[in-house]
């Protein structure tokens, strides 16, 4: 098989490696954290929705992430939960799905980083420049950034995706839970240099950006912090960006790990666990941290439930 073409569009995916005693314990857990994630997301976008109080930047901004968190989980998820009670050599799925996985996979990590920047960016806003902070971030300003960040991020994975699915494929067996773009590339027997080098430059340019911006960013509000000695500012500033870096923090640590394993074949166990770590906490934490660190969403949450 190594020297040949596959054609078929049928392929085998690994998934999760479980024994049949803790297959049932697995199912659960799984099921349960992929409920939390749904409800918790599309419960936070709805109350920022329907509260016009929490028509704040900050708050619309984070709605980008409750949905891309939906959208993300729900791409790869049930099909990785399905797939515990189905024999290893019976995981089959399509080519065209696998991609489409991989598609929606690398677009929930990107989209997530980028709005991450735009939001230190709305941070930065409101602590360093607060009285131009209503000109400067508007509704529609918001929404250009939000559009921005979907956009930037869905060409870029196009790309990304596009020049893995030219190849030709002679393997079938995809070794990991679900469809990623480095999974794909490893079917094909061809030169990949071009999709390496592109995959590469992808990931040091968002990363990169990410990190620069963001480090750029906080290391300007700390100053303005130290150098203003106002309590009440230092105050909302922590209060603000703790949410915030928290949510970054466990996205970037999730990330390296998941993206350092892939260049060690040898730690193949481990990139599996952090490839599914990466889909499950950073999606859960953001719904806790945004929905009970910030004040106004943790009032509206309470005041819910004292109603009912």
């Amino acid at each position: 098989m190594e020297n040949q073409t596959w054609s078929g569009d049928i392929l085998l995916l690994e998934g999760l490696k479980v024994t049949p005693q803790s297959s049932i314990p697995v199912f659960i857990l799984l099921f349960l954290i992929y409920i939390f994630i749904m409800v918790s997301n599309i419960g936070l976008t709805v109350l920022i929705s329907v509260e016009r109080s929490l028509h704040q930047p900050m708050y619309l901004l984070s709605c980008n992430l409750n949905i891309n968190d939906v959208f993300g989980a729900t791409a790869i998820l049930p099909r990785l939960i399905s797939d515990i009670f189905t024999e290893s050599a019976e995981r089959y799925i399509t080519y065209m799905g696998c991609v489409l996985q991989a598609f929606f996979f690398h677009l929930h990590i990107g989209t997530y980083l980028s709005v991450l920047m735009i939001m230190a960016f709305d941070r930065y806003i409101a602590i360093c420049k607060p009285l131009h902070y209503s000109d400067i971030m508007t509704n529609k300003m918001v929404l250009k950034l939000s559009v921005f960040a979907w956009g930037v991020i869905i060409l870029l994975v196009g790309i990304l995706i596009g020049l893995t699915a030219r190849l030709s494929r002679c393997r079938s067996m995809i070794s990991n839970p679900f469809c990623d773009n480095a999974s794909l590339f490893k079917l094909s027997c061809e030169n990949v240099v071009i999709n390496n080098i592109y995959g590469l430059g992808y990931t040091v340019v968002l990363l990169g950006s990410s990190l620069g911006s963001t480090m750029l960013t906080y290391l300007k509000i700390a100053m303005v912090c130290v150098t203003s000695n106002n309590r009440a500012l230092n105050s909302r500033a922590l209060q603000t960006c703790s949410t915030h870096l928290t949510v970054y923090l466990i996205m970037m640590i999730s990330g390296f790990s998941f993206v350092a394993l892939h260049r060690f074949p040898e730690l193949s166990e481990q990139r599996k666990v952090a490839s599914i770590v990466i889909m499950l906490v950073p999606p859960a934490f953001n719904a806790v941290v945004y929905g009970l660190q910030i004040k106004q969403i943790r009032q509206k949450l309470f005041a819910l439930f004292n109603h009912k």
